[in-house]
């Protein structure tokens, strides 16, 4: 990836595009599984979404794989889609982009605060 690529994000749109590309060969309800995944996991990342490429690919992999054995898609993700994310990006207390910047926003409400009080 160059630099250009990453300014512009354009590395990213290609992979999403493959990432869609995969996930309409899989059956019907992997790819509404998929889509519950996606709206899960899009919280939890940064503002590119990059942190999640590594994340999608493995997701991918597998419902692939599984819809290739003739799993039922129920049975891959234990009929939790929710907590099968939580535990993908960190467990149930991960952290979603929203609150890291609220964090921060706090920080430095705190610190511009401290300053004018003292």
């Amino acid at each position: 990836m160059n630099f250009w690529q990453t300014i512009t994000g354009s590395d990213l749109s290609r992979d999403w595009k493959a990432f869609e590309a995969r996930a309409e060969a899989l059956p019907e309800d992997y790819r509404a599984a998929w889509s519950q995944i996606k709206a899960e996991l899009m919280g939890h990342g940064d503002f590119t979404g990059r942190n999640l490429t590594p994340i999608v690919d493995a997701v991918l992999g597998l419902l692939e794989e599984s819809a290739q054995e003739g799993q039922d898609i129920h049975e891959v993700l234990d009929g939790d889609i929710k907590g099968f994310c939580a535990a993908l990006v960190g467990g149930e207390d991960a952290q979603t982009y929203r609150d890291r910047w609220r964090r921060q926003l706090n920080r430095n409400v705190a610190k511009k605060l401290g300053r004018l009080g003292g």
